[in-house]
């Protein structure tokens, strides 16, 4: 298997980079225009505020919003340990401690973004700190020494936390060998624990003489952080339409001493490179509903502000003779092709997943072991539950930020992203109804009515008589404004009173 990386930064707005499996987009990252990125920075802040109610306390590290922190990422300061793990931060406490016994209201607190403000939302942190190198993860404050749950090679574990304790580790400091660290040599473990020795002194420096609140350790840009967490020994290629960022790569390779730095090669076709590599037009499939199986099937991808929900289709293939043996291709089609479009969209939260109904507990299993191994190459955390007799799985994947569609679309200003606009046919009696609400106000001269142009001419037409009528009643004047500014399920009614003053419904 051919795996190679492509990046396209040659547009300073937006950096994109993707991960290509004998030439099928496997993974998919990209850093959107304008939008910074707040995860795994390193912040002073201030507590504005404990909420008792939900355990929870608010901290002013600078951003638009304050940030959420829960009792379970305050650290109680006791060199508190926990399971190795390849999450970049720390494992949460779990006793019974109340939040208003660990911080309070006024309090300077260091903390660390871990999950990015999403919607109205405001970022999520923890005070268990961690940086990232290339085969370390360096914990401030927490005392363990350990090697990630996902090397599972046991022999290989072994001889890591044997490299680990022939280095000169410092005090108060906790240290796990990241997935990346696979057959890293104990020089490299070395190089790699100085390097974050003389960055947590900086911060530690900036922690010391800033003024909260302040952000005192940023994450490296996208290209260096996928260099840093997504680059494998087994990729073949990283091609690059930079110059710049070819230099900057190489430049990275060599520091951290990866050796790689002759398979980076700038790309000087005079195609896009997404586009050479047949990558622009899946990412545009990416933000379809509908995506297609191999078999004839599909799969449809809903999401929602609760959960993300995946329809599975068995397409043209219903006529075969062996329905079962029909559905379970299908549904191992959709499995892997369901843990792909997570990876790529980014879609975190509850998943639920109604597959075509299998008969057979044994093809349910397979289905679940399917998606079980192909969630395993997912670097965001994840857990599959048992499919039910209905064919129903439930999924949760961890959500750090926004999907990928929602990063680089806005909400639709016609249908607010609701996908749907009121229909004409029932606009009119909405209209209908509004215009009885206006004329039933004291002192009315002219009732304004401002719509559509679709239902004002279907208004002024069928409701003619209607409308007369009502004016007759009343002795109100009633005026239908066309508006082809206005989306088809936009009304507006203004009563222009006798006393000159208006009245907007």
């Amino acid at each position: 298997m051919q795996r190679i990386m492509v990046v396209n930064a040659l547009e300073p707005e937006e950096s994109r980079i993707a991960v290509l499996e004998d030439s099928v987009l496997q993974e998919l990252y990209i850093q959107p225009a304008g939008t910074e990125q707040y995860l795994g920075n390193i912040y002073k802040g201030r507590i504005t505020n404990v909420e008792r109610g939900i355990q929870a306390a608010f901290v002013d590290i600078g951003l638009a919003k304050n940030a959420f922190l829960h009792v379970s990422d305050v650290k109680a300061g006791n060199g508190e340990s926990f399971l190795p793990t390849d999450s970049p931060t720390a494992k949460r406490r779990k006793d019974d401690t109340p939040i208003q016994n660990l911080i309070h209201k006024g309090q300077e607190i260091v903390v660390q973004v871990i999950k990015e403000p999403i919607g109205t939302k405001g970022p999520s942190v923890t005070t268990y700190v961690s940086i990232p190198g290339r085969s370390l993860v360096m914990m401030p404050g927490v005392v363990h020494y350990g090697v990630s749950r996902k090397i599972a090679d046991e022999a290989e574990r072994e001889r890591l936390r044997k490299l680990l304790t022939e280095l000169e580790l410092p005090k108060d400091m906790g240290f796990i060998v990241r997935t990346a660290g696979v057959n890293a040599r104990k020089a490299d473990l070395q190089r790699d624990l100085r390097y974050l020795t003389s960055l947590w002194q900086a911060v530690e420096e900036r922690i010391r003489s800033s003024q909260p609140p302040a952000l005192v350790y940023q994450e490296s840009d996208l290209v260096l952080r996928c260099m840093r967490d997504v680059f494998a020994p087994d990729i073949e290629e990283i091609v690059i339409d930079s110059e710049d960022v070819c230099r900057q790569v190489s430049e990275f390779l060599r520091m951290v001493g990866l050796g790689h730095r002759r398979l980076v090669k700038h790309y000087r076709g005079a195609a896009p490179i997404f586009d050479h590599y047949h990558i622009e037009s899946e990412i545009q499939k990416t933000f379809h509903n509908v995506v297609p199986l191999p078999s004839g099937g599909s799969i449809v991808i809903d999401q929602t502000e609760a959960l993300v929900a995946i329809d599975v289709n068995s397409g043209r293939y219903t006529n075969e003779a062996d329905i079962e043996e029909t559905a379970l291709r299908t549904d191992i089609e959709a499995a892997r092709e369901a843990a792909r479009q997570l990876r790529l969209r980014d879609l975190g939260g509850v998943i639920v997943i109604d597959f075509i109904d299998l008969r057979l507990e044994k093809h349910r299993r397979e289905v679940e072991k399917t998606m079980a191994t192909e969630l395993k190459r997912d670097r965001a955390r994840s857990r599959v539950l048992r499919m039910s007799r209905f064919g129903l799985m439930q999924i949760t994947r961890q959500r750090v930020r926004q999907g990928t569609k929602f990063a680089l679309y806005d909400r639709c200003p016609t249908c607010a992203g609701a996908g749907l606009v009121r229909s004409v046919n029932s606009m009119v009696p909405h209209a209908m109804r509004q215009i009885r609400l206006g004329l039933s106000k004291k002192d009315v001269e002219t009732l304004e009515v401002s719509t559509h142009p679709d239902v004002a001419e279907r208004l002024a037409n069928a409701k003619r008589q209607d409308l007369a009528r009502l004016e007759e009643q009343t002795r109100t004047r009633i005026r239908i404004v066309h508006c082809p500014s206005f989306r088809p399920g936009q009304l507006e009614i203004v009563c222009h009173l006798r006393d000159g003053k208006k009245l907007t419904l």
